[in-house]
């Protein structure tokens, strides 16, 4: 004889999961599960709810079911990248991204924290988010990814220079793009390129020179390190630096900074020096930041699609997160295509060599 069903009264027009969890007489949780398609229950549970669902029209709540997935899947952001600009490209992409795929994005800074108060924030961040994108310079500290892989939290890095075998690595081919816009600066007629430096912590910082060093060598150009300055990714490096190739004796008809704020303080040296950029100076920058197109002239300089890397770091890590096979560990290398993009700043040498 089927057992009697207990009554379910309505409290307003929407059903709740409580009805059919009474109904069915279940728990909520079940109810959910049934619903979303998750965890293991047994057939005839499972029947019996769903005929609970079609008896009372019940319809799931997507809002709350999209908050108990983002809840499910608490992802972490943590930047000390000095430019603005770069981070400003980051945030609207990881944001998109978090939006896109209902995860719930924790956004926090360690610019105060020395690399043992990292290593301390990494072990605390381990216990509390599913997951953790680390731009650079975080992306290349070992301490930091060897206390999150260890608590099996899966990471992804963005921007960094090279592929790292125990995470996800979303970035371009830094070495390439440097080559490909030192050409373009030799192919005008300079000779004479100054470069300025990345900061000297991060991997993609020694790709660009490189390609720098690469592109001079494929166009027969001697290499001179007497034109070559240490930046640090910053304004005021950049200022430095120019100032110091500005003085040399024979300075550089052109300079190739490898980041738009260098490049823009690079800009700003020439004006105060009463230089006409690109008539007297050619300069390019890298990134294509807010920064190259914020000063006149606008910056030639390599676009780096910096929102969609975050945009794909999200899609990659929620998706090493969610999948049903845990056991191993699933690394991705998406390398993304980068651009040339031809601005103002860049023109054939003037006729002096000396200023």
């Amino acid at each position: 004889m089927e057992k009697p069903r207990k009554s379910v009264r309505r409290k307003g027009n929407a059903v709740t999961i409580d009805e059919v969890a009474a109904l069915a007489e279940v728990s909520p949780m079940t109810v959910s599960r049934v619903v979303n398609g998750q965890g293991k229950v047994r057939d005839a549970t499972r029947e019996r709810v769903m005929q609970a669902v079609r008896e009372l029209g019940y319809t799931p709540n997507l809002a709350a079911s999209a908050l108990a997935a983002a809840q499910d899947t608490r992802i972490a952001l943590i930047y000390t990248n000095p430019s603005s600009a770069y981070l400003r490209e980051l945030l609207v992409g990881a944001l998109r991204g978090a939006t896109r795929t209902a995860a719930q994005l924790v956004i926090d800074t360690w610019d105060n924290l020395n690399a043992e108060g990292q290593r301390q924030a990494a072990r605390t961040l381990a216990k509390s988010v599913a997951g953790a994108i680390l731009p650079p310079p975080l992306c290349e500290s070992k301490a930091v990814i060897n206390e999150l892989v260890n608590a099996n939290v899966p990471v992804v890095a963005i921007a960094s220079g090279r592929f790292n075998h125990d995470i996800s690595c979303v970035r371009i081919d830094d070495f390439r793009a440097s080559k490909e816009i030192t050409a373009h600066v030799i192919a005008h007629g300079h000779s004479r390129i100054g470069y300025i430096k990345g900061h000297p912590n991060q991997t993609a910082s020694a790709r660009r020179f490189e390609g720098y060093q690469a592109a001079l060598a494929e166009a027969g150009i001697p290499f001179d390190a007497a034109l070559v300055q240490q930046g640090y990714f910053t304004y005021r490096s950049g200022l430095e630096a120019t100032e110091k190739l500005l003085s040399l004796r024979k300075p550089p008809t052109a300079i190739f900074a490898s980041n738009d704020d260098m490049a823009a303080a690079a800009v700003s040296v020439a004006h105060r020096r009463h230089l006409d950029v690109p008539g007297d100076l050619s300069i390019v920058g890298f990134d294509d930041t807010s920064a190259a197109t914020t000063i006149w002239p606008e910056l030639t300089t390599i676009h780096q699609p910096v929102a969609s890397m975050a945009d794909s770091a999200v899609d990659i890590l929620l998706r090493g997160i969610r999948r049903r096979d845990r056991s191993t560990r699933v690394v991705v290398d998406h390398v993304v295509a980068h651009e040339l993009v031809k601005r103002d700043s860049v023109a054939p040498p003037a006729k002096h060599t000396e200023r």
